[in-house]
């Protein structure tokens, strides 16, 4: 079983790629933008690595606590996504469960998650207010929970894709994210770029559900042109370096607009830390 301390450094490392990372339309050390700076991510990050690491707690209190510690620091959402994702992956290291694979350990931590964990996830969403959150007539966050996390999860699946991979088993992450990383790893030697790749490949295939909670199909045509270019574009470069102006000029454009990819940004971390906690299983 992995030690508290080494877990809360290995999510703190993926933050920090997915930062070094220049995503378009979204925070890095290239660009900070919609009222978030790079020092907020990181300070983020911090916070919000002990709560989530901490064995004692449940799915739930890993996940509202860690919001809570986050909210306090920098008084925005920042992280909520990333937490949402990361938990569960960090629950099932934490506690052991078969030691055969992480996803097979993920599946059995969010099939076992309970009303509790849920209220817990609700209180944690509402201190958080993630932006466009609305009301909903199943399972209001506004409101005591009466199902499982995975149960609330599955309503709101077809309108958020963070609560989609609760119920597909981390389907983005392990069946794209991962396979894209290591490959884009291999061939760079850069963990930034292949972080890169994985933004800009879940980028060109599905849409980005923050950016559609605020706008509705607005931006979605212009999203997946301009991301399918520049995937493109990435993966057939001589050095990923190259694309450095393409990558200017639609982070700018999209900044302009209001675009801010954040759900995927948010799944660029989970394929990280999936990728380094998969390690622990050889």
């Amino acid at each position: 079983m992995i030690a508290p301390d080494q877990l809360a450094d290995l999510y703190q490392q993926a933050c920090e790629i997915e930062l070094q990372a220049f995503k378009p339309g979204n925070v890095s050390v290239y660009s900070e933008g919609h009222d978030m700076t790079v020092a907020d991510f990181r300070i983020s990050a911090q916070v919000s690595a002990a709560p989530l690491c901490n064995p004692d707690y449940s799915l739930g209190e890993k996940i509202f606590y860690a919001v809570k510690a986050t909210r306090e620091a920098v008084a925005c959402n920042t992280n909520l996504g990333i937490i949402l994702l990361c938990a569960p992956m960090i629950q099932a290291v934490s506690h052991g469960y078969s030691e055969s694979s992480l996803r097979l350990d993920l599946s059995r931590v969010l099939a076992a998650t309970t009303i509790e964990d849920a209220d817990w996830v609700f209180k944690a969403i509402r201190l958080a207010s993630p932006g466009g959150l609305g009301s909903s007539d199943q399972q209001d966050v506004n409101a005591a929970a009466s199902v499982t996390l995975m149960e609330a999860m599955k309503i709101a699946s077809s309108k958020d894709r963070i609560a989609l991979q609760y119920i597909a088993d981390y389907k983005d992450v392990f069946d794209f994210g991962v396979l894209r990383y290591n490959a884009c790893f291999d061939l760079w030697r850069s963990h930034s770029w292949a972080a890169v790749a994985v933004y800009t490949g879940l980028l060109s295939q599905f849409p980005d559900s923050h950016v559609e909670r605020k706008y509705g199909e607005r931006y979605s045509e212009q999203i997946v042109s301009s991301m399918v270019m520049l995937d493109a574009e990435l993966l057939n470069a001589s050095h990923p370096d190259l694309i450095k102006p393409s990558l200017y000029r639609i982070d700018q454009a999209f900044k302009c607009q209001g675009i801010n990819p954040g759900t995927t940004a948010d799944m660029t971390v989970a394929t990280v830390l999936a990728v380094f906690l998969e390690k622990l299983y050889r």
